[in-house]
């Protein structure tokens, strides 16, 4: 008889904790679908390498004002991210070209449209060692190394992040050439590889995005202090064939600066969820600050708070 009551005793016990096991589960499966709103979840986000350094601190900034969020962000080449994106590898992509109307077929055949906003205006910056005497360049010069044309001057060597970047795209885009000539111009892994050439590198000219030496942090602040930015004189005929412009947000905003690109975020998703919030935090009021801040043209310049003391 007491063994028949400790038997039962076990199997209530066993039932009580198998519903609480099931009752934890299904909690805990009910928050996560809860959790994936435009303002909490998780979502991945793939960036242009040449953004890294703005799109870190967008990123920390925005989980911050929403503290449910998780934002996975890493880092590719244009060519690696378009990939990703026709590949349901990710879903949000941030990027400094649109997609092509071929990539758009690939989205269209889901019957499928991806939302895609602007929310800033990037620089590609010009840099050599400080040690050089020049502080301009013409675009004319770059487009003849590109083309693999002898240039006058010292400066012939011209270096990129990447051969599948968007800065080499740019520039082969300017230069009208599908590759890259045999002579002249190198490319390397990242933007960081760029600093640390030119900077070791006195006669080359390096090609990065502009906010990879705005805010430099503490693993690039040495090279950023041993380079200079160069000015920059488009083609003629153009606003910024009338002189030599810096990257600066004055110049970006007057159309002065020839190696200007736009910035956008591609959403994928084909729902409502954080992607969406992201997107809209990045082009809202904190986004384009955070734009300010970082050496890029917001799309729309937030506005100045005055305080009027008496």
């Amino acid at each position: 008889m007491g063994y028949f009551f400790i038997t039962v005793k076990k199997l209530v016990l066993l039932r009580l904790v198998f519903f609480g096991i099931v009752a934890f589960w299904s909690c805990n499966n009910a928050e996560t679908k809860r959790a994936q709103t435009i303002v909490s979840g998780k979502v991945e986000v793939v960036a242009d390498e040449t953004l890294l350094p703005v799109m870190e601190e967008q990123v920390a900034v925005f989980e911050h004002l929403y503290d449910r969020t998780n934002v996975e962000l890493t880092s590719a080449q244009e060519n690696q991210i378009i990939r990703k994106l026709l590949n349901k590898e990710v879903e949000v992509a941030v990027l400094t070209r649109q997609l092509t109307e071929q990539e758009n077929q690939f989205f269209k055949a889901r019957k499928f449209t991806p939302r895609v906003y602007k929310f800033a205006t990037d620089a590609v910056a010009v840099i050599v060692n400080k040690q050089v005497s020049d502080s301009v360049i013409t675009l004319d010069h770059l487009v003849k190394i590109m083309r693999g044309e002898k240039s006058t001057g010292s400066l012939n060597q011209l270096v990129f992040d990447n051969p599948n970047s968007s800065t080499v795209r740019l520039l082969k885009d300017l230069a009208g050439v599908d590759s890259l000539p045999a002579n002249g111009v190198y490319a390397l892994k990242s933007n960081l590889d760029v600093l640390k050439y030119v900077y070791e590198t006195p006669q080359s000219i390096g090609v990065v995005g502009v906010s990879w030496i705005v805010r430099p942090d503490n693993g690039t602040k040495k090279y950023v202090e041993g380079i200079k930015v160069l000015g920059v004189k488009g083609r003629e005929g153009e606003p910024a064939g009338g002189g030599y412009y810096k990257p600066s947000q004055s110049n970006l905003a007057d159309s002065l600066y020839a190696l200007a690109r736009p910035v956008y975020i591609i959403n994928a998703e084909p729902r409502k969820s954080l992607g969406m919030g992201f997107a809209a935090y990045l082009t809202g009021e904190s986004g384009q600050r955070v734009i300010l801040k970082a050496g890029l043209l917001p799309d729309s310049i937030p506005p100045r708070e005055l305080i009027i003391r008496k």
